[in-house]
């Protein structure tokens, strides 16, 4: 018996079997060898939302949620959001080391000289309605710039694949911005080559008139601190997708089309929005208490609190909480602030929050700080998507030269009928069954 291993004794056979453990799990195929009998399809393990499965191994990005610790290729968030740019983080969750001072030149020049999209994007957009969601705007301008580069199609071609990463990146906050003005009925503003990646996504949104448009520098570096806190997160729902999607071997583009689809969705991009709107309901500070004393009879939920991984401080908050402050000095206080301040002080020394280990995370400030830099709620999961496509396709690649990938295809629990023979349809009921 290996000491690292794991004996399971099956008890409707009395058969003892030895696995073996690796990393501090099992392969789940090692179960299929557990049979009650020779027909037996094997022993499978029911996970629903993958809950305690792991379906990669990924050298990107470590969280520890008890410790609250999140870790971009071994580098410490609070050290990159205050040391880092987001385009050298991206570097980083690309590549896996820090880039030199000519690798940065060299990455920066060519996200920058790739920000430009095909003038027919610009068409497409236009056949959108006025109020549509920018999400869906965004979802399908990515997905439908495949058809415009072909050649994304080669994904087993190293110099192909990167130069698809390059656009991805790169076009991304031009998409957004485009979805951004097209939404308010404004026209389009081209990227500007003399700012900064976040300064100039800054320039596609707001510019009016100006001959130039340069950003609050405050305004630029918040916006790129918020970009590197929200670049990659290990396998969360969206990068899942991306994952599961890519394996089938699909272009780039269209794994990150169904990546922001997931990241659309209430539960994964849109918390912020949600804490957003119980800060208003609840109105004024004085209002706070009451609020409490009704989630903690069950009347509702504390929003941007508490996280599927962390059990602990969401490191990613510590740093958006002091960053709210640099902000809100440039823009003026939202007055939601002492509200949420309010809330958060009460429940950190609320027992019945520290046993459950509800502390904020990641959106409870960051919807504040939008709201200040004045983008609208639509916006907000839109500039989720930028950043978290550089963790996007650093998973995607990954996945694609992992040799013990393949596509995605889980198993079912079969619950359904049996075999049973088609009957025609002047035999059958005349009531059909109600289905369960």
């Amino acid at each position: 018996m290996a000491a690292e291993s794991l004996t399971i004794i099956d008890n409707r056979t009395g058969k003892k079997y030895d696995i073996p453990v690796e990393h501090g799990t099992i392969n789940a195929m090692d179960l299929r060898q557990i049979k009650t009998s020779d027909g037996d399809f094997g022993m499978m393990s029911y996970d629903p939302a993958f809950t305690n499965t792991a379906s990669c191994k990924s050298k990107i990005t470590f969280i520890d949620g008890d410790k609250g610790i999140l870790n971009y290729r071994g580098y410490p968030i609070e050290q990159l959001a205050e040391k880092s740019t987001f385009l050298e983080t991206a570097y980083l969750i690309l590549y896996g080391e820090l880039p030199t001072g000519e690798q940065m030149d060299e990455f920066v020049f060519q996200i920058t000289h790739h920000t430009m999209i095909h003038e027919n994007i610009k068409k497409f957009m236009d056949g959108f309605h006025h109020d549509a969601h920018p999400m869906g705007i965004l979802a399908g301008t990515v997905g439908a710039l495949s058809t415009f580069y072909p050649d994304a199609k080669n994904i087993m071609d190293p110099a192909s694949r990167q130069t698809q990463i390059i656009r991805l990146i790169a076009k991304m906050p031009t998409l957004a911005a485009y979805a951004y003005r097209h939404s308010r009925g404004l026209p389009y503003t081209y990227p500007d080559n003399s700012l900064s990646f976040s300064g100039n996504f800054l320039n596609m949104l707001f510019r009016m008139t100006e001959p130039a448009y340069y950003p609050h520098p405050v305004l630029e570096k918040a916006m790129d601190v918020l970009f590197i806190l929200h670049a990659d997160h290990e396998q969360n729902c969206s990068a899942n997708a991306m994952r599961s999607v890519g394996s089938s071997h699909v272009n780039p583009f269209s794994a990150v089309a169904a990546a922001i689809a997931a990241l659309y969705g209430p539960l994964h991009g849109g918390a912020n929005e949600a804490v957003l709107r119980m800060l208003k309901e609840i109105g004024s500070k004085d209002k706070v208490a009451d609020h409490i004393k009704k989630v903690k009879a069950g009347e509702g939920r504390l929003m941007g609190f508490g996280h599927r991984i962390y059990k602990n401080y969401d490191p990613r908050a510590k740093v958006i909480r002091g960053l709210a402050e640099e902000v809100f000095e440039v823009t003026g206080k939202n007055p939601l602030l002492d509200i949420a301040v309010e809330l958060e002080r009460i429940a950190l020394q609320d027992e019945y929050f520290m046993k459950r280990k509800l502390y904020p995370n990641v959106d409870f400030y960051t919807g504040l700080i939008y709201e200040a830099m004045k983008f609208p709620v639509d916006m907000f999961p839109v500039l989720f998507a930028i950043p978290r496509t550089a963790g996007w396709v650093a998973q995607w690649e990954e996945m694609l030269l992992d040799r013990e990938q393949k596509i995605a295809r889980p198993r079912q629990i079969y619950l359904g009928s049996p075999r049973r023979e088609y009957i025609p349809m002047d035999n059958r009921p005349s009531s059909p069954p109600v289905k369960h």
